[in-house]
Protein backbone atom coordinates (compact mmCIF):
# COMPACT_ATOMS: atom_id res chain seq x y z
CA UNK A 1 0.00 0.00 0.00
CA UNK A 2 3.40 2.52 -0.14
CA UNK A 3 4.08 1.06 -3.23
CA UNK A 4 4.63 4.70 -5.52
CA UNK A 5 0.86 5.37 -7.19
CA UNK A 6 -0.63 3.00 -4.99
CA UNK A 7 -3.31 6.17 -3.98
CA UNK A 8 -3.43 7.24 -7.65
CA UNK A 9 -7.23 5.48 -7.85
CA UNK A 10 -8.52 6.39 -4.18
CA UNK A 11 -11.86 4.13 -4.79
CA UNK A 12 -9.46 1.12 -5.84
CA UNK A 13 -6.93 1.65 -3.59
CA UNK A 14 -9.31 1.42 -0.62
CA UNK A 15 -10.98 -1.44 -2.06
CA UNK A 16 -7.92 -3.52 -1.62
CA UNK A 17 -7.56 -2.20 1.95
CA UNK A 18 -11.17 -3.68 2.68
CA UNK A 19 -9.64 -6.76 1.34
CA UNK A 20 -6.56 -6.89 3.00
CA UNK A 21 -8.45 -5.78 6.46
CA UNK A 22 -10.90 -9.15 5.61
CA UNK A 23 -7.81 -11.18 5.41
CA UNK A 24 -6.40 -10.12 8.45
CA UNK A 25 -9.14 -10.58 10.05
CA UNK A 26 -9.36 -13.81 8.99
CA UNK A 27 -5.93 -15.20 9.74
CA UNK A 28 -6.64 -13.42 13.36
CA UNK A 29 -9.58 -15.62 13.77
CA UNK A 30 -7.80 -18.72 13.01
CA UNK A 31 -4.87 -17.77 15.42
CA UNK A 32 -7.71 -17.39 18.13
CA UNK A 33 -9.15 -20.59 17.41
CA UNK A 34 -5.79 -22.34 17.61
CA UNK A 35 -5.32 -20.67 21.01
CA UNK A 36 -8.25 -21.74 22.37
CA UNK A 37 -8.04 -25.01 21.45
CA UNK A 38 -4.61 -25.08 23.23
CA UNK A 39 -5.82 -23.47 26.30
CA UNK A 40 -8.90 -26.17 26.09
CA UNK A 41 -6.24 -28.73 25.73
CA UNK A 42 -5.10 -27.37 29.31
CA UNK A 43 -8.06 -26.98 31.42
CA UNK A 44 -9.27 -30.32 30.04
CA UNK A 45 -6.30 -31.89 31.67
CA UNK A 46 -6.86 -29.64 35.00
CA UNK A 47 -10.68 -31.21 35.36
CA UNK A 48 -9.12 -34.86 35.09
CA UNK A 49 -6.88 -33.97 37.72
CA UNK A 50 -10.30 -32.56 40.28
CA UNK A 51 -9.50 -28.96 39.53
CA UNK A 52 -12.91 -26.96 39.72
CA UNK A 53 -12.90 -25.62 36.20
CA UNK A 54 -15.98 -26.62 34.73
CA UNK A 55 -16.71 -22.97 34.39
CA UNK A 56 -13.53 -21.83 32.45
CA UNK A 57 -13.80 -24.75 29.90
CA UNK A 58 -18.01 -24.22 29.25
CA UNK A 59 -16.98 -20.23 28.45
CA UNK A 60 -13.98 -21.23 26.45
CA UNK A 61 -16.34 -23.44 24.35
CA UNK A 62 -18.79 -21.10 23.65
CA UNK A 63 -16.20 -18.88 22.01
CA UNK A 64 -14.66 -21.57 20.00
CA UNK A 65 -18.45 -22.44 18.93
CA UNK A 66 -19.01 -18.54 17.64
CA UNK A 67 -15.51 -18.25 16.22
CA UNK A 68 -15.91 -21.45 14.25
CA UNK A 69 -19.45 -20.54 13.16
CA UNK A 70 -18.18 -17.51 11.95
CA UNK A 71 -15.60 -19.44 9.89
CA UNK A 72 -17.94 -21.79 8.99
CA UNK A 73 -20.11 -18.71 7.13
CA UNK A 74 -17.43 -16.74 5.64
CA UNK A 75 -16.74 -20.07 4.11
CA UNK A 76 -20.52 -19.79 2.75
CA UNK A 77 -19.54 -16.29 1.53
CA UNK A 78 -17.40 -17.46 -1.48
CA UNK A 79 -19.45 -16.07 -4.47
CA UNK A 80 -17.50 -14.37 -6.58
CA UNK A 81 -18.75 -10.53 -5.55
CA UNK A 82 -19.98 -11.54 -2.51
CA UNK A 83 -17.01 -9.49 -0.42
CA UNK A 84 -18.44 -6.57 -2.47
CA UNK A 85 -20.03 -3.68 -1.20
CA UNK A 86 -23.86 -4.11 -2.16
CA UNK A 87 -26.17 -1.76 -4.17
CA UNK A 88 -30.13 -2.21 -2.69
CA UNK A 89 -33.19 -0.99 -4.76
CA UNK A 90 -36.55 -0.88 -3.94
CA UNK A 91 -39.94 -0.91 -6.05
CA UNK A 92 -43.86 -0.79 -5.11
CA UNK A 93 -45.88 -3.26 -7.34
CA UNK A 94 -49.34 -2.68 -8.80
CA UNK A 95 -51.77 -1.53 -5.51
CA UNK A 96 -51.00 2.07 -5.48
CA UNK A 97 -50.77 3.71 -1.73
CA UNK A 98 -50.79 0.08 -0.41
CA UNK A 99 -47.50 -1.38 -2.10
CA UNK A 100 -45.63 1.93 -1.46
CA UNK A 101 -46.32 1.87 1.93
CA UNK A 102 -44.95 -1.86 2.08
CA UNK A 103 -42.05 -0.15 -0.14
CA UNK A 104 -40.86 1.88 2.79
CA UNK A 105 -41.43 -0.80 5.15
CA UNK A 106 -38.26 -2.79 3.33
CA UNK A 107 -36.32 -0.14 2.58
CA UNK A 108 -36.74 0.43 6.92
CA UNK A 109 -36.13 -3.46 7.25
CA UNK A 110 -33.15 -3.70 5.28
CA UNK A 111 -31.77 0.13 7.10
CA UNK A 112 -32.47 -1.71 10.74
CA UNK A 113 -30.65 -4.75 9.41
CA UNK A 114 -27.32 -3.00 7.92
CA UNK A 115 -27.50 -1.18 11.64
CA UNK A 116 -27.77 -4.85 13.27
CA UNK A 117 -24.66 -5.26 11.12
CA UNK A 118 -22.66 -2.40 12.04
CA UNK A 119 -22.82 -1.57 8.09
CA UNK A 120 -23.15 1.90 6.61
CA UNK A 121 -26.09 2.63 4.47
CA UNK A 122 -26.24 5.75 2.18
CA UNK A 123 -29.30 6.57 0.93
CA UNK A 124 -28.81 8.18 -2.57
CA UNK A 125 -32.46 8.12 -4.71
CA UNK A 126 -35.75 8.07 -3.08
CA UNK A 127 -39.24 9.25 -4.54
CA UNK A 128 -42.02 9.61 -1.86
CA UNK A 129 -45.13 8.13 -3.12
CA UNK A 130 -48.77 10.33 -3.80
CA UNK A 131 -50.16 9.97 0.07
CA UNK A 132 -47.51 7.40 1.73
CA UNK A 133 -44.54 5.13 0.80
CA UNK A 134 -42.09 5.74 -1.47
CA UNK A 135 -42.71 4.95 -5.16
CA UNK A 136 -38.40 3.97 -5.46
CA UNK A 137 -35.37 3.92 -3.27
CA UNK A 138 -31.85 2.98 -3.96
CA UNK A 139 -29.10 2.35 -1.05
CA UNK A 140 -25.14 2.22 -1.34
CA UNK A 141 -24.11 -0.35 1.49
CA UNK A 142 -20.76 -0.93 2.87
CA UNK A 143 -19.35 -3.37 5.38
CA UNK A 144 -17.71 -6.76 5.15
CA UNK A 145 -19.38 -8.91 2.49
CA UNK A 146 -22.34 -6.81 2.31
CA UNK A 147 -23.11 -7.97 -1.22
CA UNK A 148 -23.24 -11.58 0.26
CA UNK A 149 -25.34 -11.25 2.78
CA UNK A 150 -27.71 -9.08 0.87
CA UNK A 151 -28.15 -10.47 -2.17
CA UNK A 152 -31.10 -13.09 -0.01
CA UNK A 153 -33.05 -10.52 0.11
CA UNK A 154 -32.81 -10.04 -3.79
CA UNK A 155 -36.83 -10.58 -5.36
CA UNK A 156 -40.37 -9.82 -4.69
CA UNK A 157 -41.80 -9.89 -1.01
CA UNK A 158 -45.33 -9.93 -0.33
CA UNK A 159 -47.43 -8.46 2.10
CA UNK A 160 -50.87 -9.98 4.10
CA UNK A 161 -52.21 -7.34 6.12
CA UNK A 162 -55.60 -5.11 7.51
CA UNK A 163 -54.95 -2.20 4.99
CA UNK A 164 -54.59 0.94 7.26
CA UNK A 165 -55.82 3.01 4.00
CA UNK A 166 -58.54 0.92 3.90
CA UNK A 167 -61.91 2.33 5.95
CA UNK A 168 -63.83 -0.66 5.64
CA UNK A 169 -60.57 -2.43 7.33
CA UNK A 170 -60.28 -5.26 4.86
CA UNK A 171 -57.45 -7.42 4.13
CA UNK A 172 -54.63 -6.76 1.59
CA UNK A 173 -51.92 -8.23 -0.48
CA UNK A 174 -48.90 -5.97 -1.30
CA UNK A 175 -46.07 -6.99 -3.17
CA UNK A 176 -42.67 -4.96 -3.76
CA UNK A 177 -39.59 -5.99 -5.18
CA UNK A 178 -36.04 -5.76 -4.17
CA UNK A 179 -33.25 -5.92 -6.50
CA UNK A 180 -29.85 -6.18 -4.82
CA UNK A 181 -26.20 -5.65 -7.15
CA UNK A 182 -22.54 -5.99 -5.89
CA UNK A 183 -20.67 -2.88 -6.33
CA UNK A 184 -18.36 -3.24 -8.81
CA UNK A 185 -14.45 -2.37 -8.97
CA UNK A 186 -14.23 -0.04 -11.99
CA UNK A 187 -11.53 -2.55 -13.57
CA UNK A 188 -14.46 -5.25 -14.71
CA UNK A 189 -15.08 -4.39 -18.46
CA UNK A 190 -18.73 -3.12 -18.81
CA UNK A 191 -19.08 -1.10 -22.09
CA UNK A 192 -21.09 1.86 -21.58
CA UNK A 193 -21.22 4.10 -24.80
CA UNK A 194 -22.58 7.71 -24.63
CA UNK A 195 -24.99 7.53 -27.22
CA UNK A 196 -26.84 5.04 -25.47
CA UNK A 197 -27.46 7.19 -22.33
CA UNK A 198 -29.78 9.90 -21.79
CA UNK A 199 -28.86 12.23 -19.22
CA UNK A 200 -31.70 14.43 -17.35
CA UNK A 201 -31.00 16.90 -14.42
CA UNK A 202 -33.64 17.70 -12.08
CA UNK A 203 -34.06 19.55 -9.07
CA UNK A 204 -33.91 16.84 -6.00
CA UNK A 205 -37.23 16.93 -3.78
CA UNK A 206 -38.75 14.18 -1.11
CA UNK A 207 -36.62 12.89 1.47
CA UNK A 208 -32.57 12.61 1.30
CA UNK A 209 -33.02 15.86 -1.09
CA UNK A 210 -34.39 18.61 0.68
CA UNK A 211 -31.04 20.15 0.84
CA UNK A 212 -30.05 20.16 -2.70
CA UNK A 213 -33.35 21.04 -4.46
CA UNK A 214 -32.63 24.62 -4.86
CA UNK A 215 -30.35 23.86 -7.94
CA UNK A 216 -30.84 21.13 -10.78
CA UNK A 217 -28.79 19.11 -9.40
CA UNK A 218 -29.99 15.84 -9.28
CA UNK A 219 -29.30 13.26 -12.47
CA UNK A 220 -31.39 10.49 -13.93
CA UNK A 221 -29.64 8.72 -16.94
CA UNK A 222 -31.38 6.45 -18.92
CA UNK A 223 -29.73 3.33 -20.52
CA UNK A 224 -31.59 3.29 -24.12
CA UNK A 225 -30.56 -0.23 -25.58
CA UNK A 226 -31.84 -1.70 -22.14
CA UNK A 227 -34.41 0.90 -20.91
CA UNK A 228 -32.98 0.82 -17.10
CA UNK A 229 -33.41 3.96 -15.32
CA UNK A 230 -31.04 5.14 -12.64
CA UNK A 231 -31.09 7.96 -10.45
CA UNK A 232 -29.20 9.87 -7.40
CA UNK A 233 -29.98 13.27 -6.06
CA UNK A 234 -27.64 12.89 -2.58
CA UNK A 235 -25.17 15.18 -3.43
CA UNK A 236 -25.32 18.76 -3.99
CA UNK A 237 -22.90 18.38 -6.96
CA UNK A 238 -24.55 17.76 -10.31
CA UNK A 239 -21.55 15.91 -11.59
CA UNK A 240 -21.05 13.86 -8.37
CA UNK A 241 -24.10 12.64 -8.86
CA UNK A 242 -23.48 11.67 -12.18
CA UNK A 243 -20.59 9.90 -10.91
CA UNK A 244 -22.66 7.78 -8.79
CA UNK A 245 -25.68 7.38 -10.99
CA UNK A 246 -22.64 5.88 -13.53
CA UNK A 247 -21.69 3.62 -11.10
CA UNK A 248 -25.39 2.25 -10.08
CA UNK A 249 -25.76 1.84 -14.04
CA UNK A 250 -22.61 -0.50 -13.98
CA UNK A 251 -23.63 -2.23 -11.69
CA UNK A 252 -27.05 -2.69 -12.86
CA UNK A 253 -25.61 -3.65 -16.28
CA UNK A 254 -23.64 -6.27 -14.87
CA UNK A 255 -25.96 -8.17 -13.40
CA UNK A 256 -27.82 -8.00 -16.42
CA UNK A 257 -25.53 -9.65 -17.88
CA UNK A 258 -24.84 -11.88 -15.12
CA UNK A 259 -28.64 -12.86 -15.30
CA UNK A 260 -28.32 -13.33 -18.71
CA UNK A 261 -25.39 -16.46 -18.27
CA UNK A 262 -27.52 -17.78 -15.70
CA UNK A 263 -30.75 -18.03 -17.84
CA UNK A 264 -28.16 -19.61 -20.88
CA UNK A 265 -27.16 -22.27 -18.01
CA UNK A 266 -30.02 -23.20 -16.69
CA UNK A 267 -31.75 -23.51 -20.76
CA UNK A 268 -28.21 -25.73 -21.15
CA UNK A 269 -28.76 -27.86 -18.23
CA UNK A 270 -32.37 -28.09 -18.89
CA UNK A 271 -33.84 -26.52 -15.17
CA UNK A 272 -37.19 -26.41 -15.04
CA UNK A 273 -37.47 -24.91 -12.11
CA UNK A 274 -38.26 -20.87 -12.59
CA UNK A 275 -35.36 -18.31 -11.91
CA UNK A 276 -35.05 -16.93 -8.02
CA UNK A 277 -34.21 -13.21 -9.16
CA UNK A 278 -37.83 -11.23 -9.76
CA UNK A 279 -39.50 -13.90 -8.39
CA UNK A 280 -41.43 -14.25 -5.24
CA UNK A 281 -39.30 -15.00 -2.11
CA UNK A 282 -41.22 -14.41 0.69
CA UNK A 283 -44.39 -13.52 2.56
CA UNK A 284 -44.99 -11.51 5.60
CA UNK A 285 -48.29 -12.33 7.15
CA UNK A 286 -50.27 -10.19 9.47
CA UNK A 287 -53.41 -11.16 9.64
CA UNK A 288 -55.33 -13.71 9.92
CA UNK A 289 -51.89 -15.08 11.81
CA UNK A 290 -48.63 -13.68 12.18
CA UNK A 291 -45.89 -15.67 10.13
CA UNK A 292 -42.66 -14.66 7.96
CA UNK A 293 -41.87 -17.35 5.56
CA UNK A 294 -39.17 -17.60 2.97
CA UNK A 295 -40.50 -19.64 -0.17
CA UNK A 296 -37.25 -21.08 -1.49
CA UNK A 297 -35.52 -22.34 1.98
CA UNK A 298 -39.04 -22.79 4.19
CA UNK A 299 -37.29 -20.85 7.17
CA UNK A 300 -40.47 -19.00 9.10
CA UNK A 301 -40.66 -17.01 11.91
CA UNK A 302 -43.62 -15.93 13.72
CA UNK A 303 -42.87 -12.39 14.96
CA UNK A 304 -43.08 -10.78 11.89
CA UNK A 305 -42.39 -7.65 13.66
CA UNK A 306 -39.15 -8.63 14.63
CA UNK A 307 -38.70 -9.51 11.26
CA UNK A 308 -39.97 -6.27 9.88
CA UNK A 309 -37.45 -4.28 12.78
CA UNK A 310 -34.45 -5.69 10.67
CA UNK A 311 -33.94 -9.28 12.67
CA UNK A 312 -33.33 -10.94 8.72
CA UNK A 313 -30.28 -13.24 9.92
CA UNK A 314 -31.87 -16.01 10.51
CA UNK A 315 -33.37 -15.84 6.69
CA UNK A 316 -29.84 -15.13 5.66
CA UNK A 317 -28.23 -17.83 7.52
CA UNK A 318 -30.75 -20.41 5.92
CA UNK A 319 -30.33 -18.84 2.62
CA UNK A 320 -26.81 -18.85 2.08
CA UNK A 321 -26.93 -22.97 4.05
CA UNK A 322 -29.21 -23.79 0.89
CA UNK A 323 -27.06 -22.00 -1.59
CA UNK A 324 -23.91 -24.01 -0.36
CA UNK A 325 -25.38 -27.13 -0.54
CA UNK A 326 -26.66 -26.92 -3.89
CA UNK A 327 -23.22 -25.73 -5.09
CA UNK A 328 -21.89 -29.09 -3.22
CA UNK A 329 -24.13 -31.22 -5.29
Amino acid sequence: MSAPGFWDKPEAAQELGRRRARVEKRIATGESISSKSEELDVMLDLQREGEPVDDEIEQLVAQLEEEINGIELTMKLSGEHDDRDAIVAIHPGAGGTESQDWAEMLMRMILRYTERKGWSAEIVEVQSGDEAGIKSATMMVRGDYTYGYLKSEHGVHRLVRISPFDAAKRRHTSFASVYVYPDIDEDIEVEINDKDLRVDTYRSSGAGGQHVNVTDSAVRITHLPTGIVVTCQNERSQHKNRDVAMKLLRSRLYQVEVEKRQEEQQKIEGEKKDIAFGSQIRSYVLQPYQMAKDLRTGYEVGDVQRVLDGDLEGFVQAYLAQRARTSAE
